[in-house]
């Protein structure tokens, strides 16, 4: 699957890919190496695009406080 076309590296994620746990060894919200593409929001869910192996998902920043 190729890169969705909003996808900007100016706007990112620090949350671990599920599909294949990229960013699951990034402990700071400030790594420029273990990232996410953030495609969009809408209040607390995130619209997310690794951009390692290219999966879309979303994720609800209520249910991981």
């Amino acid at each position: 699957m190729p890169l969705d076309p909003t996808a900007d590296p100016g706007r990112r994620a620090w949350l671990p890919c599920p599909n294949c746990a990229h960013g699951t060894d990034c402990h700071e919200g400030n790594c420029t190496e273990h990232w996410q593409f953030l495609l969009a929001n809408r209040a607390t869910v995130l619209h997310l695009q690794c951009p390692s192996c290219t999966h879309l998902w979303s994720h609800d920043t209520r249910k991981s406080a």
